[in-house]
């Protein structure tokens, strides 16, 4: 059996199930048929509330929610960042925003299980897209003339656009034969959330240590997420420890302004790496989120910058569509990679300098450091550049993350 869509996006978490939403959501004006194939089964993702993962979303990624009809599926489940604050041990080096402060916060967190939901409910209103799930891929042929991929079924889809959006270890990449450059980091990324005695306000921390970030993000109610940056080997450990032990840890590590703690579900581990895809499409195939690039996590930019590749391929789609072209073609394909690609490079290598400035030892270095930081601070201007980046609102936005429908 062959079946004839616009668009197959692989991959159906976060970014697949947004690229799919941008390409061919209710709320799109000219919606392509869209087929979401994935192994796995989203809805049985959703399920799992004790997973630990939670996502920064910028003002920009909100704007992106707004015009596709994700927001109002999540909005009560967000908790704005009132107040964001840089340290490294001593006090205050940098600080956004505060609690007495009546404005739009440049971020919110989410966690990922209701994003993902939020993000199925928007797809069930939308009557051009499909979701294939639970069935694997086996056999792809991405010609330019048209891609055709047979799926475990026998079933066969065909369209004239491909977005791979099936994370790091893309094997719709790997079998298009694009190769992934970068490096591993000796550090492992620890997650975890947590409910508290004390209210956090709001207020997001990111101090720096010597073996990386430590952030504590604020979830609704007191509840709180972290993300802990450890070398290998010291993550390798808190990862293996009881939840028992891992909370006395974590005690230790927030000390006592939060209150006495309980761990919630189960820490998880994942080493880091910076990769980047040497391109970011092939015939017939677009690469969005982790499938295109990697990077550390110290400012969770990551998911906001997969967004950012599905609003860009969509509107770069959805002009060629508009004009009657070829939404799959060559120059279409091409323009998305010359707008993502400047984006995606200095973005990741302003996390991996900072992970770098920050986790140093030299005594000069940190002088050095600490005393830019503290000038910033002082300098409403530099602060306000800050926040802009920090709010996703720098560089040429795509309609979308302006809350501009397409």
């Amino acid at each position: 059996m062959i079946r004839r869509f616009d668009v197959i996006v692989v991959g159906g978490a976060l970014n697949g199930l947004a690229a799919a939403l941008a390409l061919g959501g209710f709320r799109v004006r000219r919606p392509l048929s869209v087929a979401i194939v994935d192994q796995a089964d989203p809805y049985e993702k959703v399920a799992h509330v004790d997973d630990a993962r939670a996502s920064a979303l910028t003002r920009s990624t909100r704007h992106m929610f707004e015009a596709l009809g994700v927001w109002e599926h999540i909005q009560a489940h967000a908790q704005d960042m009132r107040e964001i604050i840089v340290t490294d041990g001593k006090p205050v080096l940098l600080q956004f925003g505060g609690v007495e402060v009546e404005r739009s916060a440049s971020a919110c967190m989410i966690e990922n299980h209701v994003l993902l939901e939020g993000l199925l409910k928007a797809v069930e209103q939308s009557p051009r897209l499909e979701l294939v799930a639970g069935q694997a891929v086996t056999e792809q042929s991405l010609s330019p003339g048209l891609a055709r991929l047979t799926l475990a079924s026998g079933e066969q889809l065909t369209a004239n656009l491909v977005v791979a959006a099936d994370g790091g270890k893309s094997p719709i990449r790997q079998a298009s034969h694009i190769e992934m450059v970068g490096w591993a980091y000796d550090q492992m990324g620890l997650v975890a959330s947590f409910a508290h005695e004390l209210p956090h306000q709001g207020r997001a921390e990111e101090h720096f240590t010597p073996s990386g970030p430590f952030a504590v993000l604020p979830l609704p109610g007191n509840r709180s997420s972290i993300v802990w940056v450890k070398a290998m080997q010291e993550g390798k450990r808190l990862h293996k420890l009881s939840p028992e032990d891992f909370e006395a840890e974590l005690q230790e590590q927030l000390g006592n302004h939060l209150g006495k703690i309980t761990l919630i579900g189960r820490q998880q581990g994942y080493p880091l790496s910076m990769l980047f895809a040497k391109a970011l499409h092939g015939p017939r195939l677009a690469l969005v989120g982790d499938a295109a690039h990697v990077i550390h996590p110290l400012a969770g930019l990551g998911l906001n910058l997969g967004l950012r590749d599905a609003a860009a391929l969509a509107e770069c789609v959805g002009d060629a569509h508009a004009l009657g072209q070829d939404i799959g073609g060559a120059d279409v394909l091409e323009r998305y990679t010359a707008w993502r690609r400047f984006d995606t490079v200095t973005t990741a290598a302003a996390m991996d300098g900072i992970n770098r400035l920050f986790s140093s030892e030299n005594p000069l270095l940190r002088i050095v450091r600490d005393l830019g930081l503290q000038v910033t601070n002082r300098i409403p201007a530099l602060k306000q550049a800050f926040e802009r980046e920090a709010a996703g609102q720098t560089g040429t936005l795509p309609k979308l993350l302006r809350g501009e429908i397409v």
